[in-house]
């Protein structure tokens, strides 16, 4: 009897394991793809949030010395004014690169306030991109990465930088400290006289 039930068991067994065993459950995007997605989602979180800044005109704080009351700026790139981006303290600052950027702006666009908004808002969306591939390069954990650079891009701090043609020199400092960052990621990856240069630059 005992016998009879054990072969019986078995032979269930062999009849329910027939098909081998299940298949795994796969994911419908690969992690890349997820990580796509997950950039795609912040870049147009942030351009839902600032896009109105086309249609923002320039204050008079700041923006006047800055821009469209800086005659040093308003007739382009020039000898000239490229000689007095590098050597003036106007407005109190010695920041050339923000000069150049401002002075493009007119070149490019003359005194019209909405592109002058929308390359500021640039700069943000290559921060933010910048960001989240050092976070993640420096960490190797791409969600982590993702939730800091969505408190960076969204966080309420940055509307004076993105929203303020003025504050132009904020959202460039920021280009270029998170690019050094990700140079120096590099170089400590692999150590070489080229990429510590290209630190110091």
């Amino acid at each position: 009897m005992t016998n009879s039930k054990q072969q019986q068991k078995t032979k269930f067994q062999r009849k329910g394991n027939s098909r081998g065993p299940l298949p795994q459950r796969r994911s419908f995007l690969s992690d890349r793809q997820l990580q796509v997605l997950a950039v795609s989602l912040l870049i147009a979180a942030i351009l839902l949030v600032y896009w109105p800044v086309r249609s923002f005109e320039f204050i008079d704080y700041d923006d006047g010395p800055y821009v469209f009351k800086n005659l040093n700026l308003q007739s382009g790139i020039t000898r000239t004014s490229l000689i007095w981006a590098f050597t003036t303290t106007w407005a109190g600052n010695w920041h050339p690169l923000t000069w150049l950027s401002h002075m493009l702006d007119c070149h490019l666009f003359g005194l019209n306030p909405g592109p002058h908004h929308l390359i500021s808002l640039f700069f943000h969306l290559a921060n933010t991109f910048l960001l989240f591939w050092v976070f993640r390069r420096m960490t190797g954990r791409p969600w982590v990465s993702w939730s800091v650079t969505a408190l960076f891009a969204l966080h309420p701090l940055r509307v004076e930088s993105v929203a303020w043609i003025a504050e132009r020199k904020d959202v460039l400092s920021t280009f270029f400290w998170i690019l050094t960052m990700g140079m120096y990621v590099r170089y400590v990856e692999k150590p070489g006289s080229g990429r510590y240069w290209l630190i110091l630059l």
